[in-house]
């Protein structure tokens, strides 16, 4: 039976090479990590022509290296960028080439949406690269309308504060409700056919809307047909799905999106007095902007005065110049040939003492002294090697699993040749093959004491 792998590392005259250590160590830690989920964020992202992604993935306090290769990242869904939070599932490893501790993941998901974001974020990438969000395909709202088409429940408050709106800002502007469920199985094909029929009926604009609610019940709105009727509808539309904090596929693809059903009224009936008070607004704005121009440009033609010089003095500014530049130009070159002098006396000096008969003189005393040494060396070096010798032969000894099996001790393997380290590597009836120090015997599993055993209360 091996020993534990901490143990095996205790060896005190083992000594590992710098591929037997990070071996050893990759071993380690996929034996005691082979699958944990980690949260955190993408930094570093990398995609290389190879399909494989390696990212480093971080928190406030630390951070890990991370490798997502080819087939396991064409399953993940979501487009990964810098800065996307993410929950990753892998085995901890070790790159043995370079020694860098690192997580190789198998999966990627969004970190707290679940199923519902990532298939949301999925549409929302695939409606974005055929250009349904695009600004440039977006409608202006009229600005004067006079009928209005609204596709909502006919139940609830969002009907009844898009009316009193209205009846507040604009009472003149003609309001038509074209029921739909907006919650439910059934809702994506009413909403669908409820935009149909309000682009059919020639409004103004449309009024896309419904109150708040979780993200599965807002879900219809994110459904790829009511994007796509949105996207196809003729008639500027509005979106006003859920409360503030609520966005949907359909608030992309809408021309104009508002975070309530009250403010989508809002924009489509802004009233007189308010109308007054931005004219105002504006033309006491333009007056203010006129007068800081007028002063902006007083200030800049007083400091292009203050800047004009006569050519006399910029003439006397650059002969100036000049002068100086010919005298740092001769200081250069009094340096420069001095230190050509000066290095030009070192290397005639060094040549001098570089003469062959002393190098000659020196190189014979050097290889006297080398024959000398050669035979006490050889002498030390084999002495040396017949101790590591024996040392070597004493730790394979030692480390040996043979010795371990002639002490008495044997190894379980099952039917692929695996070695049994625990219990719950059987099953009751499984036959093993149980190595000795000498032969080998075969052996049927009778209980692993892993499954509770029922007693009869009576008995």
């Amino acid at each position: 039976m091996f020993k534990d792998p901490f143990q095996r590392l205790g060896l005190d005259r083992e000594v590992l090479t710098v591929s037997q250590l990070n071996q050893r160590a990759r071993h380690l830690l996929e034996d005691v990590f082979p699958q944990v989920w980690v949260e955190g964020e993408i930094s570093n992202l990398a995609k290389p022509a190879s399909g494989h992604l390696y990212f480093t993935l971080k928190d406030s306090q630390a951070q890990v290296r991370c490798a997502l290769f080819r087939q396991n990242a064409a399953k993940v869904r979501q487009a990964l960028r810098d800065g996307l939070a993410v929950k990753v599932r892998g085995k901890v490893s070790l790159f043995e080439g370079r020694g860098d501790y690192q997580l190789i993941a198998d999966a990627v998901e969004p970190a707290g949406d679940g199923a519902l974001r990532l298939a949301f974020e999925a549409l929302k990438e695939k409606l974005a690269a055929e250009g349904l969000f695009d600004a440039g395909a977006k409608r202006p709202l009229p600005v004067h309308p006079q009928r209005i088409g609204i596709v909502s429940s006919p139940t609830g408050a969002v009907i009844r504060d898009i009316i009193s709106v209205f009846r507040r800002r604009a009472p003149q502007v003609e309001l038509t409700l074209v029921p739909t469920a907006v919650q439910g199985r059934e809702a994506t094909a009413q909403i669908v056919r409820a935009i149909e029929r309000a682009d059919a009926q020639g409004f103004d604009a449309l009024i896309l809307a419904r109150g708040g609610g979780s993200l599965e019940d807002l879900w219809c709105f994110n459904e790829e047909a009511v994007a796509r009727a949105v996207a196809a509808c003729r008639t500027p539309i509005v979106s006003a799905v859920g409360h503030e904090t609520d966005v949907s596929i359909a608030d992309f693809v809408a021309d104009v999106r508002a975070p309530t059903p009250s403010a989508a009224a809002e924009l489509l009936a802004p009233d007189s007095s308010n109308l007054r008070q931005r004219l105002e607004s504006l033309q006491r704005r333009l007056v203010l902007r006129m007068q800081q121009q007028i002063a902006h440009h007083h200030l800049r033609i007083e400091g292009l005065a203050r800047r004009l010089r006569h050519p006399g003095e910029r003439l006397r500014q650059q002969a100036q110049r000049l002068d100086d530049l010919e005298m740092r130009l001769q200081r250069a070159l009094d340096r420069q040939l001095s230190t050509r002098r000066e290095r030009f006396a070192r290397l005639e000096t060094r040549l001098a003492a570089q003469h062959p008969g002393r190098a000659l003189s020196l190189l014979r005393q050097r290889l006297d002294s080398l024959a000398a040494r050669l035979p006490r060396a050889m002498q030390e070096g084999l002495k040396e090697r017949r101790l590591q010798l024996q040392s070597q032969v004493q730790t394979l000894n030692v480390v040996s699993p043979l010795a371990t099996l002639g002490r008495g001790y044997s190894i379980l393997l099952d039917e692929r040749g695996q070695a049994i380290r625990n219990a719950a590597q059987t099953r009751p009836g499984q036959r093993l093959k149980a190595r000795l120090g000498e032969g080998e015997l075969d052996v049927r599993v009778e209980d692993n004491h892993l499954t509770p055993v029922t007693l009869s209360l009576l008995d």
